[in-house]
């Protein structure tokens, strides 16, 4: 078989067919792929974190999956297919960038990633152009964007257009406010919603901090996490080592593997 675009999209047509195709993929929606194709974009993330070339060819091609499955579900419906996603793509890389395709000067990274929010802001002022709708500056952050992530471009956003602490050290300061205000809810019993309530704000904060810091926060806990579970697992080996396992020993037995690896990954 022809290894082309146009043969993966005569699977897609194949694996929807009504006849003859794969009951799962006929019922699928854009609803119920919507998850499948957020988990593949952090396959590809992990692929090229775990710098295993063959694994990130194959997530690239899952995640190419998902569009084409998208873009065949709006053909059916009669949206849109998928030509019409690449002409959108291509029309829109054109677009943003005219010192590639159209001028002659040249521009820096730093250059070209602020001239890109600007294109980015009057593109979303042309789509609001014809909507009796206030348009904010935070227009655009997708709502589906994990946590984090959402909120450090939700300030960034904010920032552009003055909304921001003059310096760091106002940021630091937000953050023992909020941490008192935390514990305040928590030791004076103030109930689970206002505990929730300030923790959220402590998060925010602390996002904000790392924006300060020029820290993508969403990078900088997902590192924490794989620390995380590489030091634990050391703690499991140790102990299984010795015919053990964390439900059958103390905390101050692994505390004192979880103080040998974090020497060791500090030396």
């Amino acid at each position: 078989m022809s290894h082309t675009i146009d043969a993966l999209l005569d699977i897609m047509t194949k694996l929807r067919d009504p006849e003859n195709g794969c009951p799962w993929d006929v019922e699928q929606t854009f609803e119920t792929i919507a998850p499948y194709t957020i988990e593949e974009a952090y396959e590809v993330d992990e692929a090229i974190r775990d710098g295993t070339k063959d694994e990130l060819k194959d997530e690239l091609g899952d995640l190419l999956f998902q569009v084409v499955f998208h873009a065949q579900m709006a053909k059916e419906e009669g949206s849109f297919d998928f030509t019409d996603v690449v002409a959108s793509i291509s029309d829109k890389m054109i677009r943003r960038h005219p010192h590639v395709f159209a001028e002659d000067s040249k521009r820096t990274s730093e250059e070209q990633i602020e001239a890109w929010e600007v294109t980015k802001q009057k593109e979303r002022e042309a789509n609001q152009s014809n909507k009796a709708v206030h348009l904010s500056a935070l227009d655009g952050v997708s709502s589906s964007l994990p946590a984090l992530m959402r909120a450090q471009k939700l300030q960034k956003r904010a920032a552009r257009v003055g909304f921001d602490w003059p310096d760091t050290s106002h940021v630091l300061d937000k953050i023992q406010e909020e941490s008192m205000e935390l514990y305040e809810a928590y030791s004076k019993d103030q109930g689970k919603k206002r505990i929730v309530e300030e923790y959220g704000d402590l998060l925010f904060v602390m996002v904000n901090l790392g924006r300060h810091l020029e820290v993508d926060v969403e990078t900088a806990l997902r590192d924490a996490n794989a620390k995380f579970t590489r030091r634990f697992q050391y703690v499991e080996q140790k102990l299984s080592d010795q015919g053990k396992s964390p439900e059958t020993s103390s905390l101050e037995e692994m505390d004192a593997y979880w103080d040998e690896i974090k020497a060791y990954d500090k030396q």
